[in-house]
């Protein structure tokens, strides 16, 4: 029998990435450019060195949990309990369909990475009214998920490199936000948290 929430954890994260390569696919094909799945600019293309392995384990070490191959102590998680796995699986799953309706509202601007020749379309409406990276947000909230589910060695340093690079990734597209869109996107920041919504300020200040 499989371990279920792993199961399940495992067919969103493939369903996720499954999803982020189609994006790129269709990307180029419509426009000819990659969507920055190798990103023009030196930097990028050296974090994807650790990134996309990362990838890689997280999703193939959910697969291997799920179906019980924890010979290595790597592999062993350290703590587990029943319920949080089940919660965080459920989560996981609602975690996956907020981030179908952000790639929706995204539209042709959705992009992996930075290119700085490229200046697309500034969305702040519908998710990207409450936080200025719905996206990355709710990738910070599957890896948490995923160590909740199996918190092993292994995916514990997957996650360690996904998060770190997730806040990295993000404060760099800002600085190019702000460098194409100027003022609009400044107050734009001001008004909107980076990854959770800020609470409204007092009536009257």
């Amino acid at each position: 029998m499989p371990d279920w929430p792993a199961l399940i954890l495992a067919s969103v994260l493939t369903a996720y990435w499954g999803r982020v390569l189609r994006l790129a696919y269709k990307i180029r094909r419509r426009t000819g450019r990659s969507a920055a799945f190798a990103p023009a600019e030196p930097l990028g293309r050296l974090l994807r060195i650790l990134w996309y392995p990362a990838v890689a384990v997280w999703i193939a070490h959910a697969w291997i949990s799920a179906w019980g191959y924890q010979a290595h102590p790597i592999l062993r998680p350290l703590w587990h309990s029943g319920a949080a796995a089940w919660a965080a699986a459920l989560t996981a799953v609602a975690a996956l369909a907020m981030t179908l309706v952000c790639w929706k509202r995204m539209g042709r601007s959705w992009r992996m990475g930075i290119n700085p020749d490229e200046k697309t379309e500034l969305i702040v409406s519908g998710p990207y009214a409450y936080v200025r990276h719905p996206i990355y947000a709710l990738s910070t909230l599957l890896m948490l998920c995923s160590i909740a589910i199996v918190c092993s060695p292994l995916m514990l340093a997957a996650g360690a490199i996904h998060l770190t690079l997730l806040q990295w990734e993000a404060r760099r597209e800002e600085r190019h936000l702000l460098q194409h869109h100027g003022q609009a996107y400044g107050e734009y920041c001001r008004r909107v948290g980076r990854f959770i919504p800020r609470l409204p300020r007092a009536y009257g200040r």
